[in-house]
């Protein structure tokens, strides 16, 4: 039996090592830690990446989703439309300002339904929140449309989409706000929590500069209400050190979801998750659909094989909430929960440990 590693951080830093230490010195011996050049650069790097005029570093991407309602100063009483598949920071964020999340169902490949999107609007109504989820973009270029049809802000979670394209514009392009996060399991991740808010809108990255620092204006002038969510300066080192690798690492994930596909597209009883261009995802996860998902996931542990579950439950069936959302119609959604299974997809996962997992599921499926 083979062991297959669901990501592989020990041979990252085995491989890249010495510039992430390098990093590391940078900081110690610069004797600054928090909001320096290093936050500094990134912000100025990272943006050009996107093609934006602005971005700034925060704690986590939870927070940059945080901080961009508070710059947009939606409160309560407000409503807010997204996805109920996706990490739950996406609405913890809505829930923190004290607005109400609306949820909206999804398409069969898991990303919000555009059509659906205008009989959730009402006058409460005030932003949309999509995500492009497993890096997969979203039709964001519709949803923009109807974005500025109601006259509604729309913040882009790209927290899973670091490189994803949308006829040829990356993720982060299309709201008035974007967010990312740089959990070490991202495309693009820091060594633990870290997270960023990208804009063209002079007025809002000043409004977000301020309230990632306590709600400052400048030192010991508090002019609005503020979180502590500050990207430090070793991750933003680090993550400096990563950029520089985003776009081929990407290239190779991309490699191993074209190799899964030529492999495993053609299989009964199993349905590949994917983009409607090859090209465009940047395939932070790639994701499987079957109706014997649990018995695949055991038989795949079975021969060494890890596989995850993004994301188990709906978010509106989430116990947090109770039985609020017990009659909510997202039909899709809740079924597509029960189907899905992730599969190992990483820069540093071999040819042959690409080929090893689809002959496990082949062998699964008696192909």
């Amino acid at each position: 039996m083979k062991k297959v590693n669901y990501l592989d951080f020990p041979k990252e830093y085995k491989e890249r090592g010495n510039l992430y230490r390098e990093a590391f010195d940078r900081v110690m011996r610069s004797g600054f830690y928090i909001l320096g050049n290093e936050v500094r650069l990134f912000e100025e790097e990272f943006a050009k990446y996107l093609g934006m005029k602005y971005a700034i570093g925060v704690a986590n991407g939870l927070e940059a989703l945080q901080i961009s309602l508070l710059a947009l100063r939606i409160k309560e009483g407000d409503e807010v439309i997204t996805t109920p598949i996706s990490a739950v920071a996406t609405t913890l964020a809505i829930m923190a300002v004290g607005s109400t999340p609306v949820f909206v169902d999804i398409k069969e490949n898991g990303q919000l339904d555009e059509d659906l999107i205008e009989k959730a609007i009402t006058k409460k109504t005030k932003a949309i929140i999509p995500v492009h989820l497993y890096g997969q973009p979203l039709e964001i270029e519709k949803i923009a449309r109807i974005s500025r049809k109601h006259k509604l802000f729309l913040i882009e979670d790209a927290c899973q989409a670091h490189g994803t394209r949308f006829n040829g514009r990356k993720a982060g392009n299309h709201g008035i706000l974007s967010c990312f996060s740089f959990y070490p399991t991202k495309n693009l991740g820091a060594i633990g929590d870290g997270g960023l808010i990208a804009t063209n809108n002079k007025q809002l990255y000043e409004s977000v500069l301020q309230i990632r620092d306590y709600g400052q204006e400048s030192k010991y002038k508090h002019s609005r209400y503020g979180l502590n969510s500050r990207l430090d300066e070793l991750h933003a080192a680090i993550l400096r050190e990563k950029l520089r690798f985003l776009e081929k690492d990407n290239v190779l994930r991309r490699k191993i979801a074209k190799r899964y596909i030529s492999n495993l597209n053609k299989i009964k009883g199993l349905e590949l998750i994917l983009p409607n261009k090859i090209e465009d995802s940047n395939y932070h996860l790639f994701v499987v659909k079957t109706q014997r998902r649990d018995e695949l996931k055991k038989f795949l542990a079975k021969h060494g094989i890890p596989s995850l579950i993004h994301y188990p439950t709906a978010i509106p069936d989430q116990p947090l909430f109770g039985k609020k959302y017990r009659l909510l119609k997202i039909p899709t959604a809740r079924n597509f929960v029960r189907k899905i299974l992730s599969l190992p997809c990483h820069p540093f996962m071999g040819t042959a440990e690409v080929d090893y997992v689809c002959g496990v599921i082949k062998d699964f499926f008696n192909v």
